[in-house]
């Protein structure tokens, strides 16, 4: 591209020694080279810091959640756009060109969705990318990562009380601040590493994240996407369009389904916990 201006990747840490290394020279490939890379480790134990050092100086440390160490990072970077990505992320060699060159060629673009497929070992990851490949082109699911650093200012980044569900409320700021703001996707994709998960840690995380969305739940303007996002019919429906996508593989398909169950059950004790906590303080 004949106009480069800087790109800041901001990616949160947290004892990520497994995936990081993989993610940083998936940053170091793109085709698209004015880019700086901004760590926002929150206090690792493992070798997370030693690693990042070694592919960008911009190493802070920053807590307690994820959009804290975001907008932390966006306040240390110098580029014109931002990435937003995790640690568990690769990119394809062409998502940062691809990203650059979509809000170039149209002003009223204003952020840009980058698709993701997820990829690990073991039954549940198998069951995790089959459920993720069912969200491209969803809008109520999918949410831009890639911003003008303008506009992230300009709705003031990420609701840094929102550890669940933040990404979509960035989305949403974005897109309601000016109706005539389009929020576009591109080709290229982000890989998703899920590494090798246990059906219990699964629905860990999902108890975890459900006993945190009460803050992007109570805004307004999350209403109807949280509507979507938490009905399990809405979910089902998708799935069951394409019933021979879903059982392609009867048993991963099977699996799916009945993971997608156990985590709504999870993440609806964790939101009632969460809730019955609250209202005994």
């Amino acid at each position: 591209m004949k106009n480069e201006p800087l790109v800041s990747i901001i990616i949160p840490t947290k004892n990520s020694a497994a995936t990081l290394e993989e993610c940083l020279n998936s940053i170091k490939n793109q085709s698209y080279k004015n880019i700086e890379v901004i760590v926002v480790d929150n206090n690792s134990e493992d070798d997370t810091k030693e690693i990042a050092k070694r592919y960008t100086a911009l190493v802070f440390n920053k807590g307690p959640e994820r959009s804290a160490q975001r907008s932390f990072g966006a306040m240390q970077s110098q580029g014109e756009y931002l990435l937003f990505i995790d640690s568990d992320m690769v990119l394809a060699e062409k998502v940062v060109e691809e990203c650059v060159s979509k809000i170039q060629s149209n002003t009223e673009v204003k952020a840009v969705i980058i698709p993701e497929e997820s990829f690990g070992e073991g039954f549940w990851a198998q069951c995790k990318a089959l459920e993720r490949s069912f969200y491209l082109g969803v809008d109520w699911i999918e949410a831009a990562r890639f911003f003008p650093k303008s506009v992230f200012d300009e709705v003031n980044g990420y609701d840094e009380n929102c550890t669940s569900g933040e990404d979509f409320d960035l989305h949403q700021r974005v897109k309601d601040t000016n109706r005539t703001k389009r929020i576009e996707r591109i080709e290229s994709f982000i890989r998703h590493d899920e590494g090798k998960p246990t059906l219990i840690s699964l629905l860990k995380k999902k108890f975890y994240y459900g006993g945190k969305i009460k803050n992007y739940q109570k805004k307004i303007s999350n209403n109807n996407a949280y509507t979507q996002q938490a009905s399990i019919f809405n979910r089902y429906t998708l799935y069951f369009a394409k019933v021979d996508k879903l059982f392609n593989n009867p048993l991963i398909g099977c699996g799916m389904v009945f993971l997608k169950t156990l985590e709504f059950g999870s993440g609806g004790l964790g939101l009632l916990l969460a809730a019955l906590t609250l209202k005994n303080k």
